[in-house]
């Protein structure tokens, strides 16, 4: 399989973000600065499994996860969002981005349930095939892709 570029996760997440999000294109960016860290990290995760095996992830920090799940629910900009419409709102996010992802190889796999928590759990002999820091409304973003050898 030839290597998923950051440029095909960029113009993904784009995609994603103007249909499922903002209702136009142009507001996720590449990242302008240092690599992002996360002081409240939250991470959103979909496992690809087929004749190429990965794990597509989407991580940002949790004010801006909640502020996230506000925009795809369309709820107003203080209006509080539980735990379990955050949880559905951002794995649904990265169960898009991983399918288009899943678009992107010649062999057809499937996806597995999204999950989200404050870390991607490890995955043994994984190793990156991309990371692209983006900005969604000057927010951090980074959306990861990597191999996971022999994974079910």
């Amino acid at each position: 399989m030839s290597v998923i570029a950051g440029d095909d996760v960029h113009a993904i997440a784009e995609e994603v973000f103007a249909a499922m999000v903002d209702g136009e294109p142009g507001t996720v960016v590449p990242w302008d600065g240092p690599a992002p860290t996360w002081a409240q990290p939250l991470v959103a995760w979909v496992d690809l499994h087929g004749a190429w095996s990965g794990r597509a992830c989407l991580a940002t920090e949790l004010p801006t996860a909640h502020a996230l799940a506000r925009a795809l629910l369309t709820l107003p900009a203080d209006e509080e969002v539980g735990e379990a419409d955050l949880v559905d709102a951002f794995g649904e996010m990265a169960n898009v981005v991983g399918g288009n992802i899943k678009s992107l190889l010649p062999v057809a796999g499937t996806l597995g349930l999204p999950q989200v928590a404050p870390e991607a759990p490890a995955a043994p002999g994984s190793r990156v095939v991309t990371e692209v820091a983006l900005a969604w409304h000057g927010r951090p973003l980074v959306l990861t892709v990597l191999t996971v050898p022999g994974a079910p």
